[in-house]
């Protein structure tokens, strides 16, 4: 009879023994007989309009086979997870690192030297690197609908009134900071023709979301093209974004030969999604109880030069402004912003990470107004079986978060005996 019960057994990774060995092919690793190499001019200004590319320079360059600028762009110059709102090469700079022009060569070499050969006449534009100078009235507009992508609203109860009635309030703000992936392996691909079918074979987390976005930047139908995830070499939320993936289907289509992007660390940093930086205005009430009244936040998310995943992001923000616990009254707005910054998109939490820091820190500081633990306070307020969430939402199932607490605490109390028992 087949065991099929694993659990507390060993179990071998499917892809171990291929990390361990060296012998798995990252994107980066693959290699195709007579691959052309592409590489991106990326602009050193973070606003501005594209007024003239001359590329002739750079295509007498030997080696160099074509330049393409969004001209050349067969379908629609956009993309976007939520919004399409990202153009594969721009004829408008949002952000330093904005794809100007696309370089496909026979070697990397050359491809190099063609990114410094081709001249680029831009009218600049003044940038907005401050998230609260970009919602201010009068502002350059950053895309056409204004520089306020999304505003997220919560309201439950009766906040002004319970601030009123509270025994405490605590008022702060917070900023939380832009943060980078740092995969070790950095964006890669490569594309070709297989008769009639586009096939790219890329470090990715979306790949059907890929797919959909080549087809319309291409003008081709999603039965005509292939997106092959490679194994990845980290992605936590950055390589759910589009990178190399229309890079790669524009110059094997026009060209109709197989092409290699592989993008070095510094076009990563520069050219790739980041974690949301917050500014977030938050007020939290508590009865003499250490029960939770109120919380009233304002969140401010910088989004940068497109939305990417933000909306969600900040709309998972304002759901979680509140934390694990139940509070009867919460105001609670979101707003995800446009800046001249680089793009901000998905990273491990979709915004939760920067809202629990504040929602935690909110919660300790009460806990000292009115001096109990930082557990006791916790124990008051947290979600049980039957709590009602910010958003009106009933838990009818189990809730593990009071559990947790106390097997946490028990632990803590094992290892440093000198903790001592309230919690402080």
């Amino acid at each position: 009879m087949l065991e099929k019960n694993i659990v507390g057994r060993p179990v071998p990774r499917v892809d171990g023994f291929g990390k361990v060995t060296g012998a798995t092919r990252y994107a980066g690793d693959l290699d195709i007989p007579g691959a052309l190499h592409l590489k991106v001019l990326r602009s050193k200004v973070a606003h501005g309009l594209v007024k003239k590319i001359d590329a002739s320079r750079a295509l007498k360059i030997p080696g160099v086979i074509a330049v393409f600028t969004h001209a050349d762009i067969p379908g629609t110059n956009s993309y976007g997870i939520i919004v399409k709102d990202q153009p594969v090469l721009t004829a408008k700079i949002r952000f330093k690192g904005d794809a100007v022009a696309l370089v496909a060569a026979e070697d990397e070499a050359s491809a190099l030297a063609a990114l410094d050969a081709i001249e680029v006449e831009v009218e600049e534009l003044p940038p907005l690197y401050d998230v609260q100078a970009a919602m201010a009235a009068g502002a350059p507009a950053i895309h056409d609908s204004g520089n306020i992508l999304t505003v997220t609203k919560i309201k439950r109860g009766n906040v002004e009134a319970a601030l009123g009635q509270a025994t405490v309030v605590v008022s702060r703000r917070y900023t939380t900071q832009r943060v980078e992936h740092g995969y070790i392996e950095t964006e890669a691909g490569v594309a070709y023709l297989d008769n009639d079918t586009l096939i790219i074979k890329v470090a990715t987390q979306n790949p059907h979301y890929d797919r959909k976005d080549v087809a319309r930047v291409l003008g081709l139908p999603l039965n005509k093209i292939r997106v092959i995830q490679t194994a990845t070499g980290g992605g936590f939320g950055g390589k759910l974004d589009i990178s190399v993936q229309c890079f790669l289907g524009l110059a094997a289509l026009k060209l109709g030969r197989p092409v290699k992007m592989v993008y070095d660390r510094e076009e990563s940093f520069v050219a790739t999604a980041k974690r949301h930086p917050f500014i977030v205005d938050c007020t939290s009430a508590a009865a003499g109880d250490g029960k939770l009244l109120a919380v009233k936040a304002r969140i401010i998310g910088d989004t940068g030069a497109y939305a990417s995943y933000g909306p969600a992001t900040l709309t998972r923000a304002a759901v979680h402004a509140t934390g694990p616990y139940e509070v009867a009254n919460v105001d609670l707005e979101a707003l995800c912003v446009y800046t001249n910054n680089p793009f901000s998109g998905a990273m491990r939490g979709f915004g939760v990470p920067q809202i629990a820091f504040i929602h935690e820190s909110q919660m300790d500081l009460l806990a000292k107004e009115l001096q109990i633990s930082s557990l006791e306070i916790r124990r008051r307020n947290v979600l049980r079986a039957g709590s009602v969430t910010a958003t009106g939402q009933q838990l009818v199932n189990s809730v593990g978060i009071g559990k947790t607490l106390e097997a946490a605490w028990a632990r803590a109390l094992e290892v440093m005996p000198g903790l001592g028992g309230d919690g402080r």
